[in-house]
């Protein structure tokens, strides 16, 4: 997703640029308090609470340019940029690494309705990486 494509249906703040240049430059999920320390350690004191980065978050999701996704038994939500990849992950619950799936295991799945027309989905795998599984 090209960087003036998010400007078009959203206003272009200092706020929203932040958040912006924090998800499209790391690969992995962040919380919304995540992207508020990378914020403060980059700028300083930014001048505004973690709440707002909660708002600018729903901006982009609502606009398709994130994608949010939990842990099992966590309420803390994170939060990925959008490249315009599919993918999908396995998950370790100790460390929380997310190792890409080779493939979509659904990329040529048939639904048995006639006529339903898949819009989108999300696969995840949890268990433990190589690591941890030893450890």
């Amino acid at each position: 997703m090209e960087n003036h494509d998010i400007w078009k249906n959203l206003k272009k703040t200092r706020q929203r640029m932040q958040v912006y240049q924090i998800l499209s430059e790391t690969e992995r999920p962040l919380g919304a308090a995540d992207i508020f320390q990378m914020i403060q350690e980059r700028e300083g004191d930014c001048g505004y609470a973690v709440s707002t980065v909660y708002r600018i978050l729903q901006a982009f999701e609502q606009q398709g340019f994130v994608t949010k996704t939990s842990l099992p038994d966590s309420d803390t939500m994170l939060y990925e940029w959008n490249h315009g990849l599919h993918m999908h992950y396995a998950i370790c619950l100790k460390c929380h690494k997310r190792i890409p799936l080779p493939e979509c295991p659904f990329a040529h799945m048939e639904i048995p309705e006639k006529g339903f027309e898949v819009t989108g989905h999300k696969i995840e795998v949890y268990g433990y990486c190589g690591n941890c599984k030893e450890s």
